[in-house]
């Protein structure tokens, strides 16, 4: 797995395809589309120095999503590399709504789209809350 840097399309995360990730026929389980998912959002708050783990222990927030939708277009298959986006990323107060492309990256093609809604919450309560001032601005700051 490699992480490439972020460009016009937003911040772009590739992955190869392995037997692991896909059904007996060789196509990607549906569930697995939602790991790549999230591989590439972690992926992009780290190249924004933001680390999950670090982030609830200093700062007693953690993230949790809230709402996905996911939309699969075509298929991908054993040995494909994929690049997986995160563009469109806002955030508000409490919440990030992310908006995330899977590409096959030899031809191009869209294989599936998500619209993502993370919460911040406490990270011992899971509750929601604020958060902190200089994340929103990370996140929100324009490249």
């Amino acid at each position: 797995m490699t992480m490439n840097e972020p460009n016009a399309s937003g911040y772009v995360w590739q992955v190869r395809v392995y037997w692991e990730d896909t059904d007996g026929g060789g196509v990607v389980y549906h569930s697995q589309y939602l790991n790549f998912f999230e591989r590439a959002r972690t992926e992009w708050l780290r190249s924004k120095g933001i680390h999950q783990a670090r982030l609830a222990e200093e700062s007693g927030v953690v993230f949790a999503i809230r709402r996905m939708q996911v939309d699969w277009i075509h298929p991908a298959r054993l040995d494909d590399l994929l690049d997986v986006s995160v563009h469109s990323v806002r955030a508000g107060a409490a919440r990030l709504v992310f908006r995330q492309d899977m590409h096959r990256h030899g031809d191009g093609a869209l294989l599936a789209s998500a619209e993502v809604t993370a919460v911040s919450l406490d990270a011992e309560q899971f509750k929601p809350i604020k958060m902190p001032d200089h994340i929103r601005s990370e996140i929100n700051h324009v490249e």
